[in-house]
């Protein structure tokens, strides 16, 4: 007897939806997206493989999509998430945001890079946000489908906020948005606003986040002077978030690393030009120039120098606004991500299957390799240490 066909369901991994996160924002959205048109989608925060494990098995999983970065964290929670998934008969892609380049995670030591390989080479599908990350990680798995895929954002609630027009006579508007840690560069931009008042530059930075560095930031900038031109506001989203962006004329984003930050999107989507650091996905986002300035990681004297060039051409400022807004819609939007997705799932899932399939599929799970000998797999042939790697 025939089946009936079924909606191919995808289950995303990932934190908890309600979560001040840039991948909290990336699900949202994937879930409101016309992937939802196609696919049955499904979150689980990531807790434990029980849970994901129960999740395969009664919902009739056809992929796992996880959503991590390259820390020590959470390697081995992905590795048990992977190993559960691949026993459970389902398909796995693995995105990763932002966190180390696996070369600098992995810093020459081979017990580590044959793990960590292993890890990598289970999923059937790699996805990373920057060149530059795709570039490293076809380095250390050529034999992985590695894919580049950029965030996209939905750009309808940043539509009707007007093209920068500030006035000369004006104090530049600045704007943060994101967690308040020394990795973001908060401290350098702090400088940057102090090195830019001598300069002669009138500019107010608008701090949009919270974090762990929140205290000592606010007493830096009574160290520093420029407490009067600094408000923290705290986290904010919907109408707020947008509000905020509706009365910025930069933003400021100096981080140490990064992979492609939803704020930056959208920022641009808003028409607001940005000063930030060439790091992640950044580069691939923002023309230097055009978009806004690159400046070096940890430079205030490079930001001033970029604040003070915007004070002084308050018109090059608006058609850097119409730049930004062009290029997100053109490149970064989310109905571009869901399709490019889209056609991943289909690739991976391959014809849709029958809920008796379904079942069946399921009843093979004795046949499925153990946890154990998946990651006994990684220091075989295929393991190679990073400087043996070469792409074929």
């Amino acid at each position: 007897m025939s089946g009936v066909f079924t909606q191919p369901v995808v289950l995303l991994l990932g934190p908890h939806r309600a979560s001040r996160s840039g991948v909290s924002t990336h699900l949202n959205l994937l879930m409101s997206s016309s992937l939802a048109g196609e696919f049955e989608m499904v979150h689980l925060q990531s807790v434990n493989p029980f849970a994901l494990a129960a999740t395969i098995m009664f919902r009739r999983v056809s992929l796992v999509h996880i959503n991590t970065s390259l820390d020590p964290g959470a390697y081995w929670r992905d590795l048990a998430d992977l190993a559960v998934a691949k026993m459970l008969g389902a398909r796995v892609v693995y995105q990763v945001h932002g966190g180390q380049l696996p070369q600098r995670f992995l810093a020459g030591r081979l017990f580590l890079t044959a793990l960590v390989r292993r890890l990598l080479l289970m999923p059937d599908l790699v996805i990373v946000t920057a060149r530059s990350e795709l570039d490293a990680y076809r380095e250390l798995i050529p034999e992985q489908h590695v894919v580049a895929l950029p965030n996209g954002i939905d750009c309808r609630r940043y539509a009707a906020i007007p093209t920068v027009r500030s006035q000369p006579e004006e104090p530049l508007r600045l704007v943060y948005i994101g967690r308040v840690a020394r990795e973001k560069g908060l401290y350098e931009a702090l400088q940057g606003l102090r090195l830019a008042h001598e300069l002669g530059v009138d500019a107010r930075l608008v701090i949009a986040g919270n974090g762990a560095e929140g205290t000592r930031l606010r007493r830096y900038a009574q160290a520093l002077g420029v407490a009067p031109r600094v408000c923290f506001v705290g986290s904010l989203s919907g109408a707020d978030r947008v509000k905020l962006l509706a009365g910025a004329d930069v933003m400021i984003l100096p981080s140490y690393s990064e992979g492609l930050p939803h704020a930056l999107l959208e920022g641009m989507a808003a028409g607001i030009p940005v000063i930030a650091t060439p790091v992640g996905a950044i580069p691939d986002v923002v023309s230097d120039g055009i978009h806004g300035f690159l400046v070096p990681t940890r430079d205030g004297k490079a930001i001033a120098e970029s604040l003070a060039v915007l004070a002084a051409d308050r018109e090059r400022l608006s058609w850097m606004s119409r730049a930004c807004r062009r290029r997100i819609r053109a490149a970064f939007t989310i109905e571009r991500l869901a399709q490019e997705l889209a056609l991943q799932y289909r690739r991976i899932c391959g014809p849709r299957e029958t809920v008796d399939g379904a079942r069946a599929g399921r009843l093979r799970l004795a046949t499925r390799p153990s946890l154990f000998s998946l990651v006994g797999q990684g220091f075989g042939r295929n393991s190679a240490p990073l400087s043996a790697v070469r792409r074929k």
